[in-house]
């Protein structure tokens, strides 16, 4: 009888002090060489006492799994070298030998901080995540995550909302942005954020509808009467006036301005709405 179980993947643990970024990068930039493996790499983060130690020391040895650390701490990073040869739990130590070179060979001294390049570089992490969540929040994807964002821009097809919201999340920004769709409910979760964070983009039924032909042009596409014809352009302009109105969100005309300027609008909303709270980003120029 032919058994047709998988075989259980090996564990490889990645122990850091910090969230385990660094850690994990550098194993799956190998593991990448490998397209077979069925290696399951488990992130076990802010390990900084000797008890977090001991926990993940003995998870990895009743997993039979391997343990990649990047502990800058020397002091927990011996203690867990040491909890290593106890438990007989085979070990990778991504940084010891090169802060040994470091602080024996060269005289330097560590100040010991997990976590210390991401708190330095905390601007460049925080626009890298806020571009990922534009993206992942584009056209009204993932709901669900609306309540995550700092701003959430709403509209009518080509009102520039992805434009927008990929522009503000250059300087760092969480934007969400949510199509409105005549006959088509917005989903209720954009009623649960906090309309002072909602932004209603309105914008000239003429420009729009000359947007919209530019649009199909450039996709080789021909006419699409439902999509371009006047009527039906400015019964859409209405119902998404309608869901303003009803979620009390703050409008922005966005006719025929430069995208600077109305990221400019509204980032200088949120600032008033919310003080100093906000001005962990960038603001961008000035147009």
């Amino acid at each position: 009888m032919e058994n047709n179980r998988k075989e259980p993947a090996h564990k490889l643990f990645v122990v850091s002090g910090g969230r385990g970024v660094a850690g994990h990068t550098m194993v799956q930039s190998l593991l990448i060489q490998y397209p077979d493996n069925k290696i399951q790499v488990i992130i076990i983060p802010n390990v900084q006492s000797n008890e977090k130690i001991k926990e993940a020391v003995l998870r990895a040895k009743k997993a039979n799994a391997l343990i990649t650390h990047t502990m800058v701490n020397s002091a927990l990073r011996h203690e867990l070298l040491k909890a290593c040869r106890e438990e007989d739990v085979k070990q990778i130590d991504f940084m010891g030998p090169l802060a040994n070179y470091l602080e024996d060979k060269i005289g330097l001294k560590s100040v010991n901080v997990p976590g210390l390049y991401r708190r330095i570089n905390a601007q460049y992490y925080d626009r890298i995540e806020a571009i990922e969540y534009a993206m992942n929040q584009d056209d009204g994807l993932n709901p669900r995550r609306l309540k995550d964002a700092e701003i959430v821009l709403t509209g009518v097809s080509r009102s520039g909302k992805t434009p927008l919201s990929v522009y503000m999340s250059m300087f760092g920004w969480k934007v969400a942005n949510v199509p409105l769709v005549k006959g088509i409910a917005p989903p209720e979760e954009l009623f649960h954020v906090d309309p002072r964070r909602v932004f209603g983009l309105s914008i000239n039924l003429t420009y729009l509808v000359a947007q919209r032909h530019k649009r199909l042009s450039q996709l080789g596409y021909g006419d699409n009467p439902s999509y371009t014809d006047k009527r039906n352009v400015s019964d859409e302009l209405h119902y998404a006036k309608m869901i303003f109105d009803r979620g009390g969100f703050t409008v922005i005309n966005v006719t025929n301005k430069p995208i600077e300027t109305s990221a400019n609008e509204i980032i200088g909303h949120i600032y008033d709405r919310f003080g100093e709270l906000e001005r962990k980003h960038q603001k961008p120029p000035e147009n």
